[in-house]
């Protein structure tokens, strides 16, 4: 039993639970506008990004391709010993081409005018090709042999539509009659369109030949480099972070180095370059753009990266970890080593795979160390050979190619940025991978 009645006093106009006044109004919309900003910006960034993803396939996926001349023909031991005797004797082997090729064309019925000028400016100059594969192989001599030789690098941008008939000008590269016999050869096969894979596995071949370029051997100096950062950069990065953060007492000489590590995680990577120049080439005279050297620089800029995620992970871990280790008795050392440790693995292995795939898109400090100098022609002899002699890396490659003047090599160098993003995507997906493979719940 009470004395209040229902509704005592009434309820005050605007003041209903049930109706919202001004002042709600002008929250829900300011709360509705901003997740309109965020969604906006969300769009813009998957805009762009996708822009991005489309101009770089565009651009480098002629690289994965390249225009070939198919001509068989055989050389008998006759022919072989004359062109021997010649004083130019890859010269006499291009002849025996050209003269199998005008066959070719004559057995095919193409009206057509043909000319050793147009097939070399087609083609280039295979004789030196003809003759290695002879001296390799004598058991082909005098049994038909068909040859895949890469075209001129002004054919293949007429194939992939970088060179057209309106913008073609003659030079001494080509000439714009030669385009009729092109499409004379390709409507015969014998000039056709194929996988290149000879710009995965294949080496630089200099400025002069950009259809035989590949970043083959780049990739090997970017892996025998990121085993030098992996092995340096991941222990002394965890046992500096776990001293940092479980055992250094807090003074001012810790909180120096904790300054000092978030600095050098902020200095430019081509200061890395130069100090890696006056230490580990000028002091410690290690072989100029081997890849050991190339390792222990990205490892000195991979650190702090690695040092600032490993200290958050172990920081993330409640201290309720570490109480309940110590209240059963376990000492400071097993309670950081069996428990909090690998509770914090997952960001552990997280961070030093950023790390990792920070360092293997670096070109700044290669240029310092000589790695864009230095023209990789072929893969090391071994795994000591892998780490000492000179060598280049893949973003020192894409950099070298984008800094030529062909045309060709500027698809290249979009080409290499592809393989370069593949990797940098494959190790992103391993770091999701094993953050959901350690991850613990407490």
């Amino acid at each position: 039993m009470t004395d209040v009645t229902p509704n005592a006093g009434g309820n005050r106009a605007g003041n209903s639970l049930a109706t919202q006044d001004a002042r709600t109004k002008r929250r829900n919309r300011a709360e509705a506008r901003f997740k309109a900003y965020g969604l906006t910006a969300i769009l813009v960034g998957i805009f762009f990004l996708v822009v991005l993803a489309v101009s770089i396939i565009r651009s480098g996926s002629p690289a994965f391709t390249r225009t070939v001349v198919d001509v068989e023909f055989a050389l008998s031991q006759a022919q072989i010993n004359e062109a021997e005797e010649q004083l130019f004797k890859t010269a006499a082997y291009a002849a025996f081409f050209t003269d199998a090729l005008k066959r070719q064309i004559d057995e095919s019925g193409m009206e057509v005018a043909v000319d050793e000028d147009a097939i070399e400016r087609i083609i280039g100059k295979p004789g030196s090709t003809i003759r290695e594969f002879f001296q390799a192989n004598p058991d082909r001599i005098g049994t038909p042999v068909t040859f895949e030789l890469a075209a001129s690098s002004r054919v293949d941008g007429y194939f992939n539509g970088r060179v057209t008939r309106e913008s073609m000008q003659d030079s001494r590269f080509l000439m714009a009659g030669d385009l009729d016999l092109v499409d004379a050869l390709a409507e015969a096969g014998v000039i056709r369109s194929s996988i290149n894979w000879t710009f995965i596995t294949g080496a630089d071949s200099g400025v002069d030949n950009p259809g035989a370029a590949g970043i083959g051997a780049s990739v090997v100096g970017s892996f025998f480099m990121m085993l030098v950062v992996l092995v340096l950069s991941l222990p002394i990065g965890v046992a500096a972070s776990i001293y940092l953060e479980e055992f250094a007492p807090r003074n001012r000489f810790t909180d120096l180095i904790e300054v000092n590590i978030s600095n050098l995680a902020a200095v430019p990577s081509i200061v890395f370059g130069i100090l890696g120049l006056a230490i580990f080439i000028q002091f410690a005279h290690l072989p100029q753009s081997a890849p050991l050297v190339g390792g222990l620089v990205l490892t000195l800029m991979t650190l702090p990266t690695i040092i600032i995620s490993t200290r958050a992970s172990l920081r993330a871990v409640p201290p309720s970890i570490r109480d309940a280790a110590l209240g059963v008795g376990a000492s400071k050392m097993q309670s950081v080593f069996h428990h909090v440790l690998p509770l914090a693995m997952p960001g552990i292995l997280t961070g030093t795979i950023i790390g990792l795939a920070q360092a293997l898109g670096e070109t700044a400090p290669l240029l310092l160390i000589g790695m864009v100098g230095f023209v990789a022609r072929g893969y090391p002899d071994g795994i000591v050979s892998g780490f000492m002699d000179p060598n280049s890396a893949m973003p020192a490659q894409i950099y070298t190619w984008a800094a030529r003047a062909d045309a060709s090599f500027y698809e290249k160098a979009w080409g290499g940025i592809i393989v370069l993003l593949v990797f940098l995507l494959t190790m992103n997906i391993i770091a999701i991978i094993l953050r959901r493979r350690f991850e613990r719940r407490w």
